[in-house]
């Protein structure tokens, strides 16, 4: 498809979520491990969503956009801001 298309779907890339994740994350000066405690999931979840390798849950989703106050739409590379 292409973007003149009436229906164009973008392609979802786990690394654009990745590098978001990990942006948010040491922007607020915290490491994966305080990441994993706060929101009581698995270091090992944050260290693989971050490295393209796992993806998140809708709900790890939802909590992650609310413990940086971005949108899920952000943090799934769907919006800019």
């Amino acid at each position: 498809m292409e973007k003149n298309d009436e229906y164009f779907i973008k392609e979802f890339d786990r690394n654009v979520f990745g590098e978001r994740l990990r942006m948010l994350r040491t922007e607020k000066g915290i490491g994966q491990n305080r990441l994993a405690k706060d929101l009581a999931i698995s270091n090992a979840s944050i260290s693989y969503w971050e490295t393209g390798k796992q993806l998140p849950t809708i709900e790890a989703v939802f909590k992650l956009s609310v413990y940086f106050n971005v949108s899920a739409d952000y943090l799934l590379g769907l919006k800019d801001d």
